[in-house]
C-alpha cells in the first residue's frame, strides 16, 4: 500500500522545516517487531523548536501520530495515514543534571542508557529502567515500570508540543497516571521530562542493574523480534500464567508465535506480518477468556490501518476493529 505525497501542499512553508521528511517510509524498519506498513509522511524534527514550527503550520485536518523507539508497538500492514513524528536521539536525548538529584532528560533517550547514566552519576531511583526496552517518551505515555517502581513514582513534570505547535509544561497530576496508562492532554508530543532521584552509590546501583539484566535475560526472549510484554496483568493475576494455563505457550499462527520462554511475549519468527501477530494476540485473548473468564487487555500499542481484507476482530469475531486503536 502507498499514500499520496502530502509535501506539495506545504510548499509555502516547508522550506522553514529543518528536520527530515520522508514520504511513504516503511515503519517496519523502525519497530522491534519489524512489521508494519508505511507512514504517509514521516517527520524527524531537528529539535523542539523545529517540531513546534512544523506543527504550527501543519493543517489541522491532517492526522498526527507519534512513535518512539518502536519497542511496545505494533504497526498494522496498511500503514499510517497523515504525519508520523519520530523524535531522533540527536536533538531529543540530552541529559541535564540539576540540584537536589533532579534530572531532565529528552524523550528519545533509551530507557537502558538513561538508567546507566544515572548510576554513573550516583543518582538512585532509576535502576528499574534497565529492565524496560524502549525510550523515555514511551515510558511517560504508558507509565512503564517493573520490579516495584514505575515512571509516575519518579516524574515531576514534562515538556511537550501541542498539535497547534505550542510548547507547554505538564505536571504529574495532569497526566492522571494509572497502571500502564496515562490520561494527559490529547495530541501532545512529549519532548523532555523532569525526574526526582536521590543520592545513590554507583557501585550499588550498577549491581542492582546487573541483577535486573540477569533476571530479564533469563526469563524473557530479549534477543528475538518482539514487542515486549503483550498484555497487562489483570488485578491479582499474571498474564503469562493465564496464557500458559490456556495452553497457548508456543502457539503459532503463520510466522508469529507465543514465546515458549515467556508466554506474555509474541514473536516474529522471521517474516511475519502484523496481521499474523495481531490475530495470534486475539487468539490468545479468546482462549484465556474461555479457560478462565478473564479478558486480557493489550499492553502493546496497536496503530494504523489493516490491509484490505485482513481485518482482525476482537476475540476473533465479537466485533471488528476500525483499525485506529
Amino acid at each position: 500500500m502507498s499514500f499520496s505525497d502530502l509535501r506539495p501542499g506545504f510548499s509555502d512553508w516547508i522550506g522553514g522545516v529543518r528536520g527530515r521528511l520522508s514520504h511513504n517510509q516503511m515503519l517496519a524498519e523502525v519497530t522491534w517487531f519489524r512489521v508494519g506498513g508505511p507512514a504517509q509522511l514521516l517527520f524527524m524534527p531537528e529539535d523542539e523548536a523545529d517540531l513546534s514550527f512544523f506543527l504550527s503550520h501543519l493543517p489541522q485536518d491532517i492526522k498526527v501520530a507519534i512513535i518512539g523507539l518502536g519497542s511496545n508497538l505494533l504497526i498494522r500492514d496498511g500503514g499510517l495515514e497523515g504525519v508520523v513524528v519520530r523524535l531522533p536521539v540527536k536533538g531529543f536525548a540530552d541529559i541535564e543534571l540539576l540540584e537536589d538529584h533532579r534530572v531532565r532528560v529528552g524523550t528519545a533517550m533509551p530507557d537502558i542508557r538513561f538508567s546507566q547514566a544515572m548510576a554513573k552519576a550516583g543518582i538512585g531511583g532509576f535502576t528499574f529502567y534497565r529492565g524496560i526496552p524502549g525510550g523515555i517518551g514511551g515510558a511517560l505515555f504508558m507509565n512503564a515500570g517493573c520490579y516495584g517502581t514505575e515512571t509516575a513514582d519518579r516524574l515531576v513534570e514534562l515538556r511537550g508540543v501541542t498539535r497547534q505547535g505550542d510548547i507547554i509544561t505538564i505536571n504529574k497530576e495532569q497526566m492522571a497516571y494509572e497502571y500502564r496508562k496515562s490520561h494527559g492532554p490529547d495530541g501532545v508530543i512529549f519532548t523532555s521530562a523532569l525526574y526526582q532521584g536521590y543520592a545513590g552509590d554507583p557501585a550499588e546501583l550498577n549491581a542492582r542493574m546487573e541483577e535486573i539484566t540477569k533476571t530479564r535475560e533469563g526469563s524473557q526472549p530479549t534477543k528475538s523480534r518482539t514487542g515486549g510484554s503483550t498484555f497487562k496483568n489483570p488485578e491479582g493475576a499474571s498474564s503469562w500464567e493465564l496464557i500458559d494455563r490456556a495452553g497457548c505457550r508456543g502457539l503459532t499462527i503463520g510466522k508469529a508465535q507465543v514465546s515458549e520462554k515467556h508466554c506474555n511475549f509474541l514473536l516474529n519468527l522471521g517474516d511475519a506480518r502484523a496481521h499474523e501477530i495481531e490475530t495470534l494476540g486475539e487468539t490468545v485473548r479468546q482462549r484465556v477468556r474461555e479457560n478462565s473468564g478473564v479478558e486480557l487487555q493489550w499492553e502493546i500499542r496497536r496503530m494504523g490501518r489493516f490491509a484490505a481484507g485482513e481485518e482482525v476482530g476482537e476475540f476473533l469475531g465479537d466485533r471488528v476493529f476500525a483499525g485506529e486503536d
